[in-house]
């Protein structure tokens, strides 16, 4: 199906990870799958996790206020504690923990209060499932199987299989039918094959339940758009895509780990990913309590903060020039009539443009509005020279990162070629 049209101009989500790893601050589910604890310490947490503070309405006035268009909350992780009130029973907040509670109705009624899109996680393995090591991927996996994950050789159960996928497909039936989510953001397909998750006949039920849902793609030939992970891409993936990161390094709540990116940090990833024409899906972890820590507010703020001063560049704008064009990020305006060439530092003579055919009609500093001088130097017949535009006078720098538009006569017109051979 064609990609929802907000979807390319979101450029912000918010990635939840909450769950009962939270109370231990347990990297979630992986800490039992590796051994970090074992099943017995991991599972205890169920009776710590209390979401006494739960104020999804606070999470969605965040979002909205850090220029986030959509955010994506981890129903069910892979260690298959789902966080609604569901009617295909393994382990659930509502009756296992004394939250007590479904916590994604609140998440959604929130997001869509402010007219952010809801997107929901939900991982296609259940460690915890009865049923689930019931299958053996046929080829190598990406992480090593163990006793939660695979059946052992010879013991394999197609009957339990079957029912583990009823189970899963009961669920997401359930997320789609109550929730119709604008994305759903799917896990754990490394554990098994295309055709042993039946991926065909679960997009196929999402998309008769809700038409305009979304998928990433973990599910595989089945996937609307790329999410790669920690990593901005050198090249940008095929289609519709986004960068899914941590502001530390950890996905969940761990409050042993403090290496977090600084706001500067966070706006090149930001930058560099947009200007690749991707959105950043930015990860926050609760508390057990449903608090989100300060040290993350804080960096999301600054993120934001970067947004709102230069909005223009962001929202309503597609990728930039590629690379060697400009020694740094940029996107471009929908008509293609003006560049957004983003800096981190601070330039000491000017900024370049190079391969650029149109004449510049003016260049300024977005958010303070200053004008720069411009000229072209160089070029010969078909090869266009180099524009230089003048730095910015220190006042007019941004802190983060400094934002020029260039307002072109005509719509963008690069030269690629390798010049007069």
């Amino acid at each position: 199906m064609p990609m929802q049209p907000w979807f390319p101009d979101a450029k912000l989500g918010i990635f939840i990870h909450y769950g009962i790893y939270a109370v231990g601050g347990a990297a979630e589910s992986w800490s039992f799958y590796t051994g970090e604890m074992t099943h017995e310490q991991y599972m205890k947490q169920l009776d710590g996790f209390t979401a006494s503070h739960y104020d999804p309405d606070a999470w969605a006035e965040l979002f909205a206020r850090v220029g986030a268009r959509y955010a994506v909350l981890t129903a069910r992780h892979h260690d298959g504690v789902a966080l609604w009130d569901t009617d295909h029973r393994n382990l659930d907040v509502v009756r296992d923990t004394p939250a007590g509670r479904d916590l994604v109705t609140g998440f959604v009624d929130a997001l869509r209060a402010r007219d952010l899109k809801v997107g929901l996680y939900y991982s296609h393995s259940d460690w915890n499932h009865p049923d689930y090591a019931s299958e053996r991927h046929p080829g190598p996996v990406i992480v090593p199987p163990n006793e939660y994950s695979h059946a052992e050789p010879g013991k394999e159960d197609p009957a339990a299989w079957a029912r583990y996928l009823a189970y899963r497909d009961g669920q997401v039936g359930e997320l789609v039918e109550r929730f119709r989510p604008d994305v759903l953001w799917f896990d754990g397909e490394w554990e098994r094959t295309e055709e042993q998750w039946r991926m065909g006949e679960l997009a196929e039920l999402i998309l008769s339940g809700n038409p305009d849902t979304i998928l990433n793609g973990r599910m595989l030939s089945y996937g609307d758009y790329a999410t790669p992970e920690q990593g901005t891409p050198l090249r940008a993936p095929d289609g519709p895509w986004e960068l899914c990161l941590t502001i530390n390094d950890s996905w969940s709540f761990r409050p042993q780990d403090r290496d977090f990116k600084s706001v500067r940090q966070l706006v090149r990833y930001f930058t560099e990913t947009i200007g690749m024409g991707g959105n950043l899906l930015l990860g926050a972890g609760p508390r057990e309590d449903g608090t989100i820590p300060e040290e993350q507010i804080e960096r999301l703020e600054g993120l934001g903060a970067w947004i709102a001063r230069h909005s223009d560049a962001v929202y309503g704008t597609v990728a930039g020039l590629p690379a060697g064009h400009h020694y740094g990020p940029s996107t471009l305006s929908a008509d293609r009539r003006t560049l957004y060439l983003v800096c981190f530092d601070a330039p000491r003579d000017s900024v370049s443009i190079r391969g650029l055919r149109n004449p510049v009609r003016r260049a300024t500093v977005l958010g303070t509005g200053a004008e720069l001088g411009h000229l072209v130097t160089g070029g010969l017949d078909t090869v266009p020279g180099v524009t230089w535009i003048d730095a910015p006078a220190t006042a007019d720098l941004d802190d983060q990162a400094t934002v020029i538009a260039v307002e072109l006569e005509g719509e963008l017109d690069l030269y690629t070629g390798a010049g007069r051979l």
